[in-house]
């Protein structure tokens, strides 16, 4: 009768579990790592996604590990990353949790040289859709050999996102050929790996990294290099503040455009084509601008 009594109750407690204890995790490391991530474990049971860092973070400039990042990873099963040395805090999470599987979406991935000197590489690899086809190439690969069991419908998952992202790439490509050559003055190096993929050139960038300040050379300088291009327009991000775009507008007449780097957006009820939503939308603000600019 004991043993029949410890058994209820300890099949009791498992029942009162959480369900999402009892799933397979994804950790990915911030918003469009999430995004990919979602797409390839669609409509798989028993397998959930998670993000580490809060949506509205935006890129992982300088960005430090909270004590609520170390607990989704240590709950993680995998742990999906950009690479390309976006996420600088890797160090302490192999230290951390050196069992943890890691998946670096970067490899195999053509790098662009970083102009800021922080990185040895431009780690925004995702804002070309064409990398973004070999990123969910390596998420998927990385997530089938972690969660075996669930390989054959990741791989599906996979082959319908990618061949979304290949109508995207045409549909830019197409959309985007009318400008080529053309140059682009943006806010920080976000978008070089997009400029080489339509045959455009980012001929400046306002501000390096989000939180610098330009000094009042740096102003003058870069108000020279507006004009000396001909006043094309420029190009900010809705994650970050404007006023160094504005003075430099004001300085040379030049029109101020937002683009988005795709590294913020909603937190639930996440669209799985908020990346080409979001891309689609940067193609009609580039043809509006250039168009105008």
């Amino acid at each position: 009768m004991i043993r029949k009594i410890t058994l209820l109750f300890v099949t009791l407690a498992l029942l009162a579990l959480p369900l999402n204890g009892l799933a397979e995790t994804v950790a990915s490391s911030f918003y469009p790592i999430h995004l990919l991530t979602l797409n390839l474990v669609d409509g798989i049971d028993g397998v959930e996604a998670r993000c580490v860092a809060a949506p509205q973070t935006g890129c992982l400039h300088d960005y430090q590990l909270s004590a609520g990042d170390m607990r989704t990873l240590s709950e993680a099963d995998v742990f999906c990353i950009c690479g390309a040395g976006m996420e600088g805090y890797l160090e302490h999470v192999f230290e951390a949790l050196p069992e943890l599987k890691v998946v670096d979406a970067s490899a195999e991935v053509p790098l662009l040289p970083s102009e800021t000197g922080e990185t040895e590489f431009n780690p925004h690899i995702w804002l070309s859709p064409a990398n973004a086809r070999i990123m969910i190439r390596n998420l998927a690969a990385g997530l089938a050999e972690a969660m075996p069991n669930h390989a054959e419908a990741i791989e599906r998952n996979r082959a319908a996102y990618d061949a979304r992202l290949q109508a995207l790439d045409e549909e830019l490509t197409a959309g985007l050929a009318p400008f080529a050559g053309a140059e682009l003055i943006t806010f920080h190096e976000a978008f070089p790996y997009f400029a080489e993929a339509y045959d455009m050139h980012v001929a400046a960038v306002i501000v390096r990294e989000p939180g610098d300040a330009l000094s009042p050379r740096e102003i003058a300088e870069l108000v020279e290099t507006v004009r000396a291009l001909g006043n094309p327009p420029l190009f900010t991000e809705p994650q970050y503040a404007d006023l160094a775009a504005k003075t430099v507008a004001a300085e040379t007449g030049a029109g101020v455009w937002e683009l988005d780097p795709c590294v913020t957006g909603p937190e639930t009820d996440i669209p799985l084509t908020y990346y080409e939503d979001v891309m689609r939308q940067n193609l009609r603000v580039l043809q509006d601008a250039l168009s105008h600019g």
